[in-house]
């Protein structure tokens, strides 16, 4: 047509630009994939649990023993008791076993229930003194609920308190909570190495997440001598 030209794009540097355009729609995706992949590397292992001061959850009117129970009252004025998320973070699946009986008497440091995981046991005193108003029977069929819920439905037993004000001077709470957890998982860490090079010089086992977090459930992969050592240094009331 007279007054109307045109350029062959293939013999111009236009073939270029289309081949930037056709790299970058190509990149777009691929970054997409990475990004949803680096998303569900995060979200498995918080679902897989890492042991970390930070990701755990440390709800605050909370009273937190040293031997790692917890305790709370309520309204009615009966006392919850159960277990904070460093224990069973570090001990990860485990079966529960109740030594004390609804309408029993207990005092603090009595020996209320037992963590059981391949024959290595736990022993679990109470925070605090009393009569037992009610044991959580959910958890002997389903321990699990310690795990999902441990500040709630994982509750491990009911006290009517005897000297509630006395028993939790020696607690902590809200913001000293916090600061102690996140001191004892790092005494945790040294108390762990400790315990490989002991009993273990010679494993190859992986406790650690990049970036130096403990993987959930480290206690489970030690031996039971590292149990016993465990509950002298961490579980003593």
């Amino acid at each position: 047509m007279e007054g109307f030209t045109y350029s062959n794009l293939f013999d111009t540097k236009g073939i270029e630009y289309l081949v930037v355009i056709a790299f970058l729609l190509l990149l777009i995706p691929f970054w997409l994939i990475l990004n949803r992949q680096g998303r569900m590397v995060s979200r498995i292992r918080n679902v897989a649990g890492v042991l970390s001061a930070t990701l755990m959850k440390i709800p605050q009117g909370i009273f937190y023993n040293k031997n790692h129970t917890w305790t709370f009252l309520e309204r009615s004025g009966a006392a919850r008791v159960g277990l904070d998320e460093l224990l069973i973070h570090v001990t990860g699946s485990v079966n529960i076993e109740f030594k004390k009986k609804k309408g029993d008497g207990v005092r603090r440091g009595d020996v209320i229930a037992c963590l059981e995981k391949d024959g290595k046991i736990l022993t679990i005193s109470s925070p605090i003194s009393g009569n037992i108003l009610d044991l959580n029977e959910s958890l002997r069929t389903d321990p699990e609920i310690v795990r999902e819920d441990p500040y709630g439905k994982g509750w491990i037993c009911a006290v009517s308190p005897a000297s509630w004000v006395a028993d939790i001077m020696s607690c902590h709470l809200a913001g000293d909570a916090t600061r102690w957890i996140s001191n004892e998982v790092n005494r945790y860490k040294d108390f762990l190495s400790v315990g490989m090079k002991k009993y273990m010089p010679d494993a190859s086992l992986v406790v650690l997440q990049d970036g130096g977090e403990l993987v959930d459930g480290t206690l489970a992969r030690m031996p039971e001598e590292v149990w016993t050592d465990f509950q002298a240094e961490f579980l003593a009331s």
